[in-house]
């Protein structure tokens, strides 16, 4: 093993993530909680479509947290995020660490500032086609600026983001911690719509509000009385979706 020592103390290296310990960690976690949702990464790249990546880059950007995240790139690499969740306002997870039992993170997001997600809305109206791929599973790159904007798009700053865990690393960021906002990144990659339940806003209100903008446009070339407010069966037979 190659160290230097500093005041007759060997320097201290984290120890690799095993991928087959990871694998028989996540079959033994399965038998007792069979929903549990593991970050899996196939390839090079942590997410591959420019929404996770967007995510991840947000979260690069960040001074507080540019040198702290690396840390946690090769467990969600190595298989360590045993279990992932997204909810409204918060990302829970189970990193398999060096203890045979995986660390528990909780990193809470604080909702979308509700003037932030008026602008967005308004932003998106008469952008009925891209919204079109929201409902597909798709975050149209069309509205690429207006969701990733610094501080005024979907994605949370580090002031909206309070993160624990009970591992007893004294860092601020442990690398725990920093593998469940990687792998949060790699999971909205596969379902961008958890971006609007992350930060407890509808997309139907969005998607109502370019609807009702086409319709009204659609009737006054008619010239017809103009319909302010579209009936959610309505909505839901344009786009086929089930509206609450």
């Amino acid at each position: 093993m190659s160290y230097y020592r500093y005041g007759g103390y060997p320097r201290y290296s984290t120890p690799k993530p095993d991928k087959e310990k990871n694998r028989l960690a996540v079959e033994k976690l399965k038998k007792k909680q069979p929903d549990i949702s593991p970050v899996t990464v196939t390839g090079r790249k942590l997410a591959k479509t420019w929404w996770g990546m967007a995510w991840i880059n947000n979260l690069e950007r960040y001074s507080d947290y540019s040198n702290r995240l690396g840390r946690g790139s090769s467990y969600v690499r190595n298989g360590s995020v045993l279990d992932l969740k997204i909810s409204s306002g918060l990302i829970t997870s189970l990193v398999q660490g060096t203890r045979a039992k995986p660390y528990k993170v909780n990193i809470s997001i604080k909702p979308l500032d509700k003037k932030t997600w008026r602008s967005i809305v308004d932003a998106c109206e008469g952008k009925i086609e891209s919204l079109q791929e929201l409902v597909d599973g798709k975050f149209p790159e069309a509205l690429a600026e207006l969701f990733t904007a610094k501080g005024d798009g979907l994605f949370p700053t580090p002031r909206e983001i309070e993160f624990d865990c009970d591992c007893p690393d004294w860092a601020s960021m442990c690398k725990h911690v920093a593998a469940t906002l990687y792998g949060a990144g790699t999971r909205l990659d596969e379902d961008p719509g958890l971006f609007f339940l992350l930060r407890d806003v509808r997309i139907e209100e969005m998607i109502s509000k370019a609807v009702e903008q086409r319709s009204d446009q659609m009737l006054k070339k008619a010239d017809k009385k103009t319909k302010r407010v579209i009936e959610d069966e309505d909505l839901s037979d344009v786009f086929g979706i089930d509206v609450k």
